[in-house]
């Protein structure tokens, strides 16, 4: 067994300390189970160390928010490949008295960004935008948290400076991106091995100048990282090799208040949030699915209506994209109208509860829907929850896997990409938009269901279909994330429907039957069948059962992830 031993010391020559004081009690075993239930609280995150983490903090009497904390802290030590303290985070939190609260921590263009000169690529020095995770978890711990920080960073730290074994998915995904890891010097340091191969599975992972970074925060809070020696350099290494971060630019980025918005579905409450996340449109999309009788519907009409109101609302998300737009993704009175496009086989055509349900004529000619980069392997998602009721719904991301594929030495953490064209154009000061989405489903004033994804453009049709099973088909979340997926493929909705169609999931354990497919096939749709494990996004959620007041913790079983809840 190989070990990393990432020491390089940082020239800064900074003296780190703890900070936390008083003798740490011992730490929570990880658990690799991935369904729990208890009425103490949950903890669901895609790496059983940062579930771990999280668990820790409810039993040294933390709440949801601490526990979110320092999940995702954790999460970014030890699922490196899919976010990082250099990355972007959106959190949804519902606090124990029912009020709901949104934190938007994404990744920003600098003001002083071009875009029309700026190098187009898609990762590299010239994609790395403003962090925003540190800010944002930082808030969420101000805010809602009741542990000091130095306290919930615990956990992040010591998995850091001691190291831990690297799980065969991790492994994997930063061996698929070593050829483009071996062009960053600080990337190559912390990520390949000195012969110049990958590290495998199993191998001890040390990552000690992360740690020292780590140890900083907790110590300093947010401004250790954006203002003073490691902001400055991080400021002189990107804007040295060509990139567009500056000191000044890391200073004044702040986390912002997300907007909160809502829908219903049959009687349920929505929660989400909007721009730069997917909340809005998620919303959208099930309104569209809640004019069809889903608790009726054969898999096949399931399949058909899911997938074009999915096509629909990524199509609306792309046209309406201004402050307001979120009245209409939001608006039963469109989703009525988009149910109209929907094309069902004539037996079917029957099921909506209301007139407007049915097909009344084909989709237009030539309308467009983008669903986001064919990209399945990025971003982690996390939920957390007390025995008071409060709950967190926290999604983190660098992008694509290993994000920029660039890290400053001497810090050791890798930068999300944003800049660039990865994420569309994007003007100065534009924070990325993207297909994040922290979701509630409430069930009266109970929180029935806390849920988000990974998985790029899958994040908002893995959420969908999870609460769509659930709700119409009565399945229990364990049971919802076992459920084959689907997702539209890029193209139009047209009146022939040749250009219309899915990527179905077709993997061994998981996926669509054959007479399915068949049949979508026959009624003019195109399919795509995707074996691949993880391809249609890794839900981390929970259900609540008010009536035993016993939260249920699900990790999605195309993933590495874990549910566990405290012992006391």
């Amino acid at each position: 067994m190989r070990a990393s031993h990432s020491s390089r010391c940082l020239a800064l020559s900074l003296v780190l300390l703890w900070g936390c004081g008083g003798t740490a009690p011992t730490h929570v075993e990880p658990t690799t189970d991935q369904v729990a239930q208890s009425s103490r609280g949950m903890v669901v995150a895609a790496q059983p160390l940062a579930t771990a983490a999280g668990v820790e903090m409810l039993e040294r009497g933390g709440n949801a928010a601490d526990a979110a904390v320092a999940a995702a802290f954790a999460v970014s030590v030890v699922e490196p490949s899919m976010n990082s303290i250099g990355g972007r985070t959106q959190i949804l939190v519902r606090t124990a008295e029912g009020t709901f609260h949104g934190i938007d921590a994404t990744t920003q263009a600098p003001d002083t960004y071009d875009p029309d000169t700026a190098p187009q690529a898609g990762y590299g020095y010239p994609t790395v935008g403003l962090p925003g995770a540190v800010a944002g978890l930082t808030r969420l711990l101000d805010e809602h948290g009741t542990l000091p920080l130095a306290t919930v960073m615990e956990p992040a730290i010591r998995y850091a400076s001691e190291g831990f074994a690297l799980l065969a998915g991790e492994a994997a995904r930063q061996a698929s991106t070593a050829e483009q890891l071996r062009e960053s010097e600080g990337a190559t340091l912390y990520y390949i091995e000195p012969d110049g191969s990958p590290y495998d599975a199993g191998d001890h992972f040390v990552q000690s100048d992360l740690a020292m970074v780590l140890r900083r925060i907790a110590s300093g809070g947010a401004d250790a990282f954006y203002r003073g020696e490691i902001a400055r350099a991080m400021a002189d290494d990107i804007v040295d090799a060509g990139g567009h971060v500056t000191a000044a630019a890391l200073a004044g980025y702040r986390a912002e208040d997300s907007r909160v918005v809502r829908g219903s579905y049959r009687g349920h409450e929505l929660v989400g949030t909007f721009t730069p996340a997917a909340g809005a449109m998620t919303i959208g999309i099930l309104q569209i699915i809640e004019n069809f009788d889903m608790a009726g519907a054969d898999e096949t009409t399931w399949a058909l209506v899911v997938g074009q109101a999915l096509a629909l609302g990524f199509e609306a998300a792309r046209t309406h994209r201004g402050p307001d737009a979120w009245q209409l993704l939001t608006s039963r009175e469109w989703a009525r109208e988009q149910a109209e496009r929907v094309r069902l086989p004539v037996a079917a055509a029957a099921m909506g509860p209301e007139p407007a349900a049915a097909p009344r004529g084909s989709p237009e000619t030539g309308a467009t829907y983008f669903a986001g980069p064919d990209d399945d392997g990025h971003t982690t998602h996390l939920s957390t929850a007390d025995a008071d009721g409060m709950a967190v719904s926290l999604t983190q991301t660098i992008g694509p896997a290993m994000g920029s594929k660039i890290a400053t030495p001497g810090l050791g953490f890798l930068y999300a990409a944003t800049l660039g064209g990865y994420l569309g154009r994007l003007e100065a000061g534009e924070r990325a938009r993207s297909n994040i989405a922290p979701f509630m489903v409430l069930d009266g004033d109970d929180p029935m269901l806390v849920l988000g994804a990974a998985g790029g453009a899958r994040i908002v049709s893995a959420v969908v279909q999870a609460v769509c099973r659930v709700i119409d088909q009565g399945l229990s979340l364990p049971e919802a994330l076992a459920a084959a997926r689907l997702h539209p493929m890029q193209g139009s909705l047209n009146p022939t429907g040749s250009e219309s169609g899915f990527q179905m999931e077709t993997s061994p354990d998981i996926g669509w039957s054959p007479e399915v497919i068949a049949e979508l096939r026959q009624l003019g749709f195109a399919v795509q069948e995707v074996p691949r494990s993880g391809a249609f996004g890794r839900i981390h959620g929970m259900s609540y059962d008010a009536t035993a007041a016993s939260w249920t913790g699900a990790a999605d079983p195309d993933w590495e992830g874990s549910a566990a809840a405290p012992r006391n």
